[in-house]
């Protein structure tokens, strides 16, 4: 009866063990960067925060502005980055259009993760 639960087990570990590592040029990710979650709170607090909540409580100051810290019940986080780096837009008339700079993006990611993350 082991064998059937040891074998996908095996199969998992060894295909972990052969996964690229990480390429040595390439910048950590964005929780890993030093300051990444402070600076990506500032950004929401300039950018977004006559909309949204992007604290940990409270309400949107726009109803139909969803809260920050919500974000990541719709879907990951993460999917945010090309949108950022494109020019996120909605069919919500009242949001603008938001384009941000690539360390932006990762900084913003590192706080709604943070969020997410209590």
């Amino acid at each position: 009866m082991r064998a059937p639960i040891l074998f996908p087990l095996a199969v998992a570990a060894a295909l972990a063990a052969c996964a690229p590592g990480p390429d040595v040029g390439e910048a950590p990710p964005a929780g890993l960067r030093p300051g990444a979650v402070a600076r990506g709170e500032a950004l929401a607090q300039t950018r977004c925060a006559a909309c949204h909540a992007i604290g940990p409580s409270g309400a949107s100051p726009m109803a139909a502005a969803p809260p920050f810290r919500d974000l990541h019940t719709r879907y990951p986080v993460r999917f945010l980055q090309e949108a950022l780096a494109e020019g996120l837009t909605t069919a919500h008339p009242a949001m603008p259009q938001v384009e941000l700079q690539p360390d932006e993006i990762r900084d913003l990611i590192a706080y709604l993760e943070s969020l997410e993350a209590g």
